[in-house]
């Protein structure tokens, strides 16, 4: 099983745009790549997605247990398949200060070489102790190379060659300049996310010339040599023969309409298919086009960035209007973040205002700080209109993870709201309570991922069917 984990010594250092351009470059060679992105990111993994072609999975100490990044890493990566790993931050960050949360520990575990993106932006023969620390620090990481990024010239890069060759044992696998061309934009809450770019040629375009960049600048060989060479630990080896187990699917006997356009992009692939294990159909609509919503029995709105569609959202009053009526009917529902933004009364960012759904008595205001960044912790409050999560052998803390990135809050909310979290920690809607319940309606920042501890993808789905059924009874 090849595999190979893309890390940095810091954020910003570039790996993403690395990352993206590996798996361009290797798919325009012919090869299969499966990506995937350490911690709690949907923007990222747009863009792995799209360069590889392939659905990007997260792989999340927080949220998953170790067994479970274990199965989902099995589950995806075959022996025709090279898995590309893109850490988060640095490679020995994270918030345990023994690392056991950080991109070495799940380099470690997964037993994938390492190559380090290293920016050299004002660095020449200071490279050469900090690789050395770096491949010291920790003997069970292996790092088998280092890719230099934005380097200022020929001269430059051969500063820093001979630095690495005279004080280090590290393999320089290439080298990229430093070049505007090769930057994705970015926003207030950090890269543009690919989905707004889908249907036109603007992250194809981007993507080709990372591609390109990767394939003139670094010895593509060398990093798939490393790849191939990557030894699975026994646990990964054991989840890795049980993967070949066919699941079975379950036939849809529910449908829930979901908003996947520019403006609502933010999913967890493993989500979306625990909705098809489920017996749910995925309808998509799009909330800037579609003039109707689809015929269904439940309706998901993911995250997103609202604010930046504020116009032909608002314009598309007729699919508004039937959003509202549908969930003051009781529609069963669930929205995140973006989502609740879009049911609020009116969302105001950058000096416009528009009107939205209606269906959140409240108003959404986006500032230029973040509002709620980070993991979170919530605990049911009873009030949910789901049943409460029953606790199992998997799941035996009150405490469910999740992890919210807003620079949004509700202003004008309405009197005696229901929540159905209490935020344990992180911020949620109000400091201290997430999750806003209106009638069959579950909207709150945080964003949640169907885990052992925390099967929401179930709960929901089972809710819906059980409303339709309910309905389809009265109806008779």
């Amino acid at each position: 099983m090849a595999h190979l984990y893309i890390a940095a010594a810091h954020k910003s250092s570039g790996k993403t745009t690395v990352a993206i351009g590996l798996a361009a470059a290797m798919v325009k060679r012919g090869l299969a790549v499966q990506p995937f992105k350490k911690g709690p990111d949907y923007i990222d993994p747009l863009w792995l997605s799209l360069a590889a072609g392939r659905p990007c999975y997260n792989l999340d100490f927080f949220t998953q247990g170790r067994a479970e990044i274990i199965n989902t890493f099995s589950h995806k990566v075959d022996g025709t398949s090279i898995g590309l790993i893109e850490g988060n931050k640095g490679l020995f960050d994270g918030i345990d200060v023994e690392g056991t949360d950080s991109n070495a520990a799940l380099a470690t575990m997964l037993g994938a070489p390492v190559v380090l993106v290293i920016d050299t932006a004002g660095i020449t023969r200071g490279i050469a102790p900090l690789i050395r620390g770096y491949m010291n620090f920790d003997p069970d990481v292996n790092i088998c190379g280092v890719i230099l990024n934005k380097v200022g010239g020929a001269r430059h890069e051969a500063k820093l060659r001979a630095a690495l060759e005279r004080y280090t044992d590290a393999e320089v696998m290439g080298a990229i300049g430093r070049d505007a061309a090769f930057e994705i934009p970015e926003r207030h809450l950090g890269l543009i996310p690919a989905n707004e770019a889908t249907g036109s040629s603007a992250a194809e375009t981007m993507i080709s010339r990372l591609g390109f960049a990767i394939s003139m600048g670094v010895n593509l060989d060398r990093v798939v040599a490393c790849a191939n060479a990557a030894t699975l630990p026994p646990g990964v080896k054991d989840a890795s023969r049980q993967s070949q187990t066919v699941t079975s699917r379950v036939k849809p006997d529910i449908r829930i309409a979901i908003a996947r356009d520019a403006a609502f992009g933010f999913y967890y692939p493993d989500d979306l298919e625990a909705f098809e294990r489920a017996g749910a159909e995925l309808i998509p609509f799009d909330t800037l086009r579609d003039k109707h919503l689809p015929e269904c029995d439940g309706l998901f709105i993911g995250g997103g960035f609202p604010e930046t569609q504020l116009k032909a959202l608002a314009a598309n009053k007729g699919l508004l209007l039937e959003i509202r009526e549908a969930l003051a009917a009781g529609k069963p529902a669930y929205a995140e973040c973006g989502g609740l933004m879009y049911l609020s009364r009116r969302i105001s960012w950058a000096g416009e205002s528009a009107d939205m759904v209606g269906a959140v008595p409240a108003d959404t205001v986006v500032g230029t700080r973040p509002q709620g960044r980070g993991y979170m912790l919530v605990r049911e409050s009873g009030n949910g209109p789901w049943p409460q999560l029953r606790q199992t052998p998997e799941s035996n803390a009150t405490d469910i993870p999740a992890h919210e990135f807003h620079y949004a809050r509700l202003q004008n909310l309405g009197e005696n709201p229901l929540f159905a979290y209490e935020v344990v920690r992180g911020t949620g809607i109000d400091g201290h309570r997430d999750g806003l319940v209106v009638n069959n309606l579950l909207a709150g920042f945080a964003h949640h991922r169907n885990t052992a501890a925390n099967p929401w993808v179930e709960r929901f789905v089972a809710f819906v069917r059980d409303k339709s059924a309910k309905s389809n009874l009265a109806s008779e």
